[in-house]
């Protein structure tokens, strides 16, 4: 698969300017990770782990203290580079509020088209397909302020669908939605990847929407801990406990039950599998 995204021995540390004397902290250490195009990715780990910071790094928000990342080819440092980096990754916060700026659905998707200089028509048509993309264009004239949180965060993803970026970072999107909220959103960001071959990276503290993705990275102290798809790593679920995170309530139900000898597969991880092998097990026990 063609490489994407890249880190290369990447550290990244904050610095408190207000204290005397200044306070550094470490928050990426020697970080090696690639995520190739058109691929969906998961990151994990618990608050401080430094999942954000690292999206922020493939974004330029961030530079690294030393090491590298790098989008598409393009070293972040690069100055000169910053509007193709941009152009190429788009991120979505985990407040919609925090990332819409109109009042009206339509401007606010089109605000950043506008600030690029894309002509008025071709605007228009980019508005309108990625409203169409996220199931929001018949909004389009509704003001942002009456919508459902999870109607706020698919036209923040709306608005960056249409600066076409190959590439959409996702930090904990679904934080503050309800259940049916978080299900409109994984349904759209799903059908960007599988359709659209949009590379997505979703930090996301849900392991059932980890568990969607095609690869999970976990990243603890500001290292990456564990790498592989989400089968792999859910099947280990006393290193995920160890590491202070769940895995989904279908696999812990599953361990429980190994525990209790019952003879059930380690590596489901969706509640259809569960049925399955619950329905042949209860069958040859006839």
């Amino acid at each position: 698969m063609d490489s994407f995204l890249k880190a290369e021995n990447l550290t990244f540390s904050y610095i408190n300017e207000i204290e005397e004397p200044p306070v550094k902290t470490q928050v990426l250490k020697n970080i090696d990770l690639e995520i190739g195009r058109g691929e969906f990715v998961a990151v994990l780990g618990h608050n401080g782990s430094g999942k954000s910071t690292l999206a922020k790094c493939f974004n330029a928000i961030n530079i690294p203290e030393s090491g590298n990342a790098y989008v598409d080819g393009i070293n972040t440092r690069d100055e000169d580079k910053l509007l193709d980096i941009r152009q190429r990754v788009g991120m979505v916060f985990q407040n919609p509020d925090n990332q819409i700026v109109a009042t009206i659905v339509e401007e606010d998707v089109a605000f950043a088209l506008e600030n690029m200089g894309v002509e008025p028509g071709e605007i228009r048509r980019r508005v309108d397909d990625a409203l169409k993309t996220v199931g929001m264009y018949e909004y389009r004239e509704h003001a942002v302020h009456k919508l459902s949180g999870g109607q706020k965060q698919r036209v923040a993803i709306a608005g960056i669908i249409a600066m076409r970026p190959d590439c959409i970072l996702l930090d904990e999107p679904t934080a503050m939605l309800d259940p049916s909220g978080r299900a409109e959103v994984m349904k759209t960001i799903k059908m960007l990847n599988r359709e659209k071959n949009v590379t997505i990276v979703l930090i996301t503290h849900y392991m059932e929407e980890a568990a969607q993705a095609d690869r999970v990275v976990v990243i603890d102290g500001g290292e990456i801990m564990m790498d592989g798809t989400p089968k792999q790593i859910f099947s280990q679920v006393q290193t995920i406990r160890n590491l202070g995170l769940d895995v989904p309530q279908v696999t812990e139900l599953c361990f429980e039950l190994r525990q209790h000898g019952v003879e059930i597969s380690q590596d489901i991880i969706t509640e259809d599998e569960c049925v399955e092998a619950l329905s042949k097990l209860l069958q040859t026990q006839r």
